[in-house]
């Protein structure tokens, strides 16, 4: 029992650490470098497809802004459905799982105690419950969005408004990648029910995969210099 218990201590936190501290270095970079991450290209862009839409024609304003939002609104609400089926089905679970603890009582599987069973299943619904929240949110924002993108005339889009509909429309970006990021955390927690061991290198890869996604890379680098 010692030696489970050491496990779960030790390689918990490191997964924990792992995921944490990478996304405050995304946040660091994103912060200091925008351009080096495509988060804040994605960001740059967005601004400026912004003004373009503001100051196009108003007739293909609308079409355009649908068409543009259509996709982010579609993924906020996978990533909702996905989350709620994920909580209703841990819920269905706890039961039976709880009660077949002593079939993984082995070394691989970790802790099995009530208090460590606990923390499992708590922090996997936790997350996906944030993960559900922010999600909900950002469609509500997104359509904000884009009700007031087409609700605004050129005789009525004053700076304040502008301002306004800009707010409202990165609240929804933000909230949709967010909501992602908390359903992409939620796999390391899922798999800690079978053990510390996968949890630890779920992390490792989670982590490895989200950089590689985040971060420009330096083939996209290398390209440009050659092609300059």
């Amino acid at each position: 029992m010692a030696v489970i218990v050491y496990i779960d201590s030790i390689l918990v936190p490191i997964s924990l650490f792992l995921t944490v501290g990478y996304h405050a270095y995304l946040w660091h970079s994103l912060k200091n470098k925008p351009s080096h991450t495509t988060i804040g290209i994605n960001i740059l862009k967005r601004r400026a497809w912004f003004l373009d839409i503001k100051g196009g024609d108003e007739d293909k304003m609308g079409m355009l802004a649908v068409q543009s939002l259509r996709n982010t609104l579609m993924g906020a609400t996978l990533t909702a459905v996905i989350t709620i089926l994920v909580v209703v089905s841990l819920a269905a679970l706890i039961n039976n799982a709880y009660s077949a603890t002593h079939i993984f009582s082995s070394v691989i599987f970790g802790s099995q105690s009530p208090r460590i069973f606990a923390l499992k299943y708590g922090s996997a619904a936790l997350a996906l419950s944030i993960s559900f929240l922010c999600s909900s949110m950002a469609i509500a924002f997104l359509i904000d969005a884009n009700f007031l993108i087409n609700a605004s005339g050129d005789h009525e889009f004053s700076s304040s408004s502008a301002e306004h509909t800009q707010s409202i429309f990165e609240k929804g970006f933000v909230l949709a990648l967010i909501s992602n990021r908390m359903l992409c955390i939620t796999f390391p927690v899922l798999l800690w029910m079978l053990g510390p061991i996968p949890a630890c290198l779920s992390s490792m890869a989670l982590v490895w995969g989200l950089y590689g996604l985040d971060f420009v890379g330096k083939l996209a680098k290398s390209n440009k210099q050659s092609i300059s």
